[in-house]
């Protein structure tokens, strides 16, 4: 077997080295005159970024900090008031997103490894930025993902509002082969996105709410480790792009009620060769990716660009690569991906989070010890 795995790998990296992609459409390298500007340095693994109503940042370190980040680049001391995170393998503190009514109620959210009896899970907190802005004050813990388990790996998590009301969150499958079955288990959290109202309550439109055996705050099902997400703009679904195994990353869009696969089909395999569940990429009531990489790009932060600066990348899908440290640029017709185009190769940067800000320019976040925030605008 450790053979096969070998091989295996050895042609997916001839494959990436070559800068082909054995997905769907033809990939083109740095096409796009970017300037990129470094805006700050030195944060510790810094996961997500979300933007306040002045143009200010919050960005989250893995190791369990928040903090502000000024228009000058200033980084801010991290605030006080976050409950325990448990930042070991994946996990930490993760997604942060500032309520669409900040300006009145200063409410903020985040993600985050919550330990507990039986291990850990993913968790999504809010609370009110004090108006010295040295911490987040009336802290509550609105979700824990359930069950919890000893693993230190998939934890998800993105928060995306939809704009009428609710949260969704996207949630891992722990990653072990004994708990990512619990994807398929509609009694379980694990490899689901959840959707919630504001204050962490189920709607109750939401497809198993009322349902014996199945959790209410499920929306959608056998996901692997969803880690980019976002609201299409045209269309107002949930869009989200998930980690494979060894190949395998897909784009879809989250539907209430629909069963995405994990781990019974997959267009990957294990890391040991061996075929994923039945071995097939489609079965029968088991949704599709409208796009699928395989080599891997380890998807992580996603957005749907406004054109506000660059009018000719309008609704485009930008997404950070990890493993492909790569800005994933996606032009999108209806549901379909026609074109790929590969940004930022030249840094080798693992790209954890993508965020437009008011300006119209797009900010990245770099996973590293001295991660960065990078502000990217088209031309040289």
């Amino acid at each position: 077997m450790n053979v096969v795995k070998c091989l295996l790998a050895l042609f997916l990296s001839i494959l990436a080295g070559a800068g082909i992609a054995w997905s769907h459409n033809r990939v083109e390298t740095e096409k796009t005159p970017i300037s990129v500007t470094e805006i700050a340095a030195g944060l510790r693994h810094p996961w997500a970024i979300a933007f306040l109503p002045d143009g200010r940042m919050l960005v989250t370190e893995r190791i369990g900090k928040m903090r502000i980040i000024a228009d000058d680049g200033t980084i801010g001391s991290a605030l006080d008031g976050l409950p325990k995170v448990d930042a070991r393998g994946q996990g930490g503190l993760l997604d942060v997103a500032v309520h669409p009514r900040f300006a009145d109620n200063r409410l903020v959210y985040w993600s985050f490894a919550e330990p507990g009896e039986g291990g850990n899970s993913t968790a999504v907190a809010r609370g009110r930025l004090s108006q010295d802005e040295s911490a987040l004050t009336d802290v509550e813990v609105i979700f824990s993902q359930r069950p919890k388990v000893r693993s230190t790996g998939h934890f998800g998590s993105r928060l995306v509002f939809d704009g009428e009301g609710r949260l969704f969150v996207t949630l891992g499958e722990r990653s072990s082969a004994q708990f990512r079955v619990q994807a398929q288990d509609l009694t379980s959290h694990l490899g689901k996105i959840v959707r919630l109202n504001e204050d962490g309550s189920v709607p109750k439109d939401n497809p198993f709410a009322g349902k014996d055996g199945a959790r209410p705050e499920i929306w959608s099902y056998g996901h692997r480790n969803v880690q980019a997400a976002a609201l299409n703009p045209t269309t107002g679904e949930l869009w989200e792009i998930e980690h494979g195994p060894m190949g395998g990353d897909e784009l879809n869009v989250a539907e209430a009620g629909r069963n995405y696969g994990w781990p019974v089909i997959s267009y990957g395999v294990n890391y040991d060769g061996s075929p994923v569940g039945s071995g097939k990429a489609k079965a029968e009531g088991m949704e599709d990716p409208l796009y699928q990489w395989t080599p891997v790009i380890a998807p992580s932060g996603m957005i749907f660009y406004s054109g506000r600066l660059a009018p000719q990348w309008e609704r485009n899908i930008f997404v950070g690569g990890l493993g492909s440290q790569a800005l994933v640029r996606l032009e999108v017709e209806g549901r379909k991906v026609v074109h790929e185009e590969r940004l930022l190769r030249n840094l080798g940067e693992r790209i954890r989070d993508v965020a437009e800000g008011p300006d119209g320019a797009i900010y990245v976040a770099t996973d590293a010890d001295n991660g960065k925030i990078l502000r990217i605008v088209p031309g040289s």
